[in-house]
């Protein structure tokens, strides 16, 4: 039998399914457009006063020192209105197409995911919190790639179902593996009988390798290094640029090629550094696309 708490944790949990539910069916009512414009204004006047505007503001700062308080500011309001509308467009990734124009994506330099493989191998992916990230694993349902992707459990159960229900619908056909020693086990399965992956690599990773970033030591997670040297696979950097509401550019770069000299240590180091530096460009390209609010960055002592 549930005891008396256990019988709450539950009820919490039920109710959080379904106002959070009720939510995405709110969202879904709305255009793509109508959607993300919403919650883009919401996140845009609300973010900038909570907690973890600190954290973005750090980063900004170590990130963009030369650039002047009022920049920063301005940078942090956009990032929040670029992460406002991933939420609100999460509810439509599934009735997001190929298009010319409109709600949708298109692909740019598509020539470099053919020139990736190699003996039939497709090449590995990599790519950042950089616009809608997650109209990634859609693109490649869609271009009906042999990609899998990789999440992280979230603490909350409730948010966590919801998601991954969600990211199924959005991308039938593309398998998720869970971070962690299972997740390992599958994503080795999965290559060695010559699936991809796709994998974000620009958040902080407590036992990852140190690489700079922005000039600064970070830790990095290696896994995109280590299977590429393992595998003898290419990495082919890819970005999901916002060209609208709604409205999204999925651009792939030229494969990064791999050089092995025998030293694993030098070679995971050398790849995340290339990966890093290809990330910076990103970001000061378009530097409100980019997800600013994790600690990258150890903290600095004062």
């Amino acid at each position: 039998m549930k005891t008396s708490g256990e019988h709450v944790v539950h009820l919490k949990m039920n109710l959080q399914y379904i106002i959070l539910g009720a939510t995405v069916r709110l969202l879904s009512q709305f255009s793509p457009e109508r959607s993300s414009d919403v919650c883009g204004f919401i996140a845009r006047a609300i973010g900038p006063l909570l907690p973890v505007s600190r954290i973005a503001a750090s980063n900004l700062k170590m990130a963009f020192p030369g650039l002047t308080d009022a920049c920063h500011r301005t940078i942090l309001r956009e990032s929040w209105d670029n992460l406002g509308r991933v939420v609100g467009e999460f509810p439509h990734l599934s009735k997001l197409d190929r298009t010319p124009d409109g709600p949708g994506w298109e692909i740019f330099g598509a020539e470099h995911i053919e020139t990736g493989f190699h003996g039939g191998r497709p090449p590995l992916f990599f790519s950042a919190h950089i616009g809608n990230w997650e109209m990634i694993l859609p693109v490649a349902s869609a271009l009906s790639l042999p990609i899998a992707g990789i999440y992280r459990k979230a603490s909350n159960q409730v948010v966590a179902a919801l998601v991954q229900e969600m990211r199924f619908l959005a991308a039938p056909g593309v398998k998720m593996f869970p971070k962690g020693s299972h997740g390992a086990k599958a994503i080795i399965g999965h290559l060695a009988s010559g699936g991809s992956i796709g994998l974000l690599v620009d958040q902080k990773m407590n036992d990852g390798i140190s690489v700079q970033f922005f000039g600064r030591a970070a830790w990095t997670a290696p896994a995109i290094a280590r299977l590429a040297l393992r595998f003898e696979r290419d990495i082919v950097p890819v970005r999901v640029r916002r060209v609208g509401p709604a409205r999204f550019r999925l651009i792939c770069d030229a494969p990064l090629r791999i050089t092995r000299t025998g030293d694993r240590r030098a070679d995971e180091i050398s790849i995340m550094s290339t990966i890093n530096r290809h990330i910076e460009s990103w970001i000061c390209e378009e530097p409100s696309s980019w997800l600013w609010f994790h600690r990258r960055w150890p903290k600095v002592r004062a």
